[in-house]
């Protein structure tokens, strides 16, 4: 079943314009390792619902996989053969903005070799450019400027 929201303030939204970096969002936090966006899209639903399918698959139910984004954008289109007018069409699907930067889904508890793989996978199911990144650790006690 894919990701909608339970409830929203209004049905129809306006399309707007992703601009810029991600800000927020940027960081693997949950997991080891997470799948970053390098270019501005549209992610549907689905897309993320089979981009899940395919890193659960891959790893077997090992592991712990968070999905950091949701599909909070009603995305509208009128009927096929319909005349231009007649106001807006309804809402065909859902879709999460996404910016290059945004870490979207993350995973845990798996070998390096096979989150990379399972995280590949996983983009190849999204309409944008991904990148495999790794959590930064914390710099360790010792590792001062003054010591330099």
């Amino acid at each position: 079943m894919p990701l909608i929201p339970k409830r929203t303030k209004y049905r129809k939204q306006q399309k707007g314009r992703i601009r810029g970096k991600a800000t927020r969002g940027n960081t693997v936090t949950d997991g080891e390792y997470g799948l970053q966006s390098t270019e501005i899209g549209l992610i549907t639903s689905n897309q993320i619902e089979a981009a899940r399918v395919a890193m659960t698959r891959y790893i077997k139910r090992g592991g712990k996989v968070w999905i950091k984004i949701f599909p909070d954008k009603p995305m509208t289109a009128k009927p096929i053969g319909t005349r231009m007018g007649k106001g807006k069409g309804a809402v065909e699907f859902w879709v999460a903005p996404v910016k290059p930067g945004r870490v979207m889904f993350e995973i845990a508890g798996v070998p390096e070799d096979v989150a990379k793989e399972a995280l590949r996978l996983a983009g190849n199911k999204l309409s944008v450019k991904c990148k495999f990144v790794k959590r930064e650790t914390t710099s360790e006690v010792g590792d001062s400027d003054e010591d330099k």
